[in-house]
């Protein structure tokens, strides 16, 4: 949607900015903060993909944030999807999720940086600034354990673990160990129940668990040990 609080404004040379997250309260106060600087506006908001990808092409903003959690597809997926339509766009990944558990798919996908919903505002502000200015922004932490994956990983060597499973499979693990059937997921994602029986059949080759048993018990320990969010 078009934010109707800065559309009639005379912005001048102010960078627009489309929020994506399907929770307004949130979305408000990200606005608000976003506006109280003297050369960044936001120009429309989504809370769907769908929607986001519209405002995205009617507004042609110069950059969009885009939520992970979203009400009909993963934030992965817009980031694929928005990368297509709009190779030059930035994108910066705020959520509510633990960055080492998305941060580098986030950034496989296309977004130029991730920062967590809880961080402060000034960390915020300079997260949008950094990827505007064309660099890549994660914590010093993330940054951190990212370099030292690739330092220490040998030449040729392959992931292993949930690190090896694609986002759509990362995303059926996840909801497994949220305690979520097949045919719930499938609704969730908007696939069919087959389609789903196949990524949980990768899963399980690929983490080398026997049944669907050891699956269960393998997401729900793993999603526990990372607080899920």
């Amino acid at each position: 949607m078009v934010n109707k609080r800065t559309r009639n404004r005379s912005d001048g040379a102010k960078t627009r900015i489309v929020v994506v997250d399907d929770h307004p309260v949130f979305r408000q106060g990200l606005a608000d903060l976003i506006n109280e600087e003297p050369d960044l506006t936001v120009c429309g908001e989504a809370d769907d993909a769908n929607q986001a990808v519209g405002v995205i092409e009617q507004l042609k903003p110069d950059m969009a944030i885009v939520d992970i959690t979203l009400k009909e597809t993963s934030g992965l997926e817009l980031i694929k999807d928005i990368r297509v339509r709009h190779p030059n766009l930035p994108i910066l990944t705020l959520s509510m999720h633990d960055e080492s558990l998305y941060a580098e798919r986030a950034l496989r996908a296309g977004a130029k940086g991730y920062i967590m919903k809880q961080e402060a505002t000034d960390k915020v502000i300079a997260a949008i600034r950094r990827v505007l200015g064309g660099e890549t922004y994660v914590s010093e932490a993330m940054a951190g354990k990212m370099l030292s994956k690739l330092v220490g990983a040998a030449p040729g060597s392959e992931s292993s673990g949930v690190e090896c499973l694609s986002d759509r499979e990362f995303q059926v693990f996840s909801l497994i160990g949220q305690g979520y059937g097949t045919h719930q997921i499938a609704e969730r994602l908007h696939l069919s129940t087959k389609t789903i029986e196949t990524y949980r059949a990768n899963v399980k080759e690929k983490l080398r668990l026997s049944n669907a048993a050891q699956l269960r018990q393998y997401a729900v320990q793993w999603v526990a040990s990372k607080g899920s969010g």
